[in-house]
């Protein structure tokens, strides 16, 4: 995705990228910065970025949203890229599939807490009611 464009430049600008995803241009600097996003370049060194950047973004967004570092997504985005999965990288994904059920289950525990508040508290008259912390 990197490389040098004609004087007249191809792709789309910063800004324009940073509309059609909804991430900020200065989210977008730090992906380059990270090697996550990598824009052809005019002769005048300006960015473009061609039109697979848009899926691309959304995908860094997916991944950092489901808790992956900048470093584990720049270890998978070449198998994204070449369509092919190595043993590290299927080791990878499952590792972070793992957290990420572990991530979940904690969530269900704390949202079956809250219920029980909620539960416990209908009808009381204080704001609060007792709940077990475990």
């Amino acid at each position: 995705m990197a490389g040098v464009t004609g004087s007249g430049g191809s792709g789309m600008r910063i800004g324009e990228l940073s509309a059609k995803t909804g991430v900020s241009v200065r989210a977008l600097r730090y992906y380059e910065e990270q090697d996550l996003l990598v824009p052809e370049r005019s002769a005048s060194g300006q960015r473009h970025y061609p039109g697979p950047a848009v899926d691309r973004v959304g995908l860094i967004q997916m991944l950092y949203a489901a808790g992956l570092s900048s470093r584990t997504i720049l270890d998978l985005l070449p198998c994204v890229d070449a369509k092919e999965n190595t043993p590290h990288s299927r080791a990878l994904l499952r590792s972070e599939r793992d957290r990420i059920d572990a991530q979940i289950d904690r969530l269900v525990e704390a949202r079956n807490r809250l219920d029980a508040v909620i539960a416990a508290s209908e009808g009381a008259s204080s704001g609060c009611t007792p709940v077990d912390a475990h």
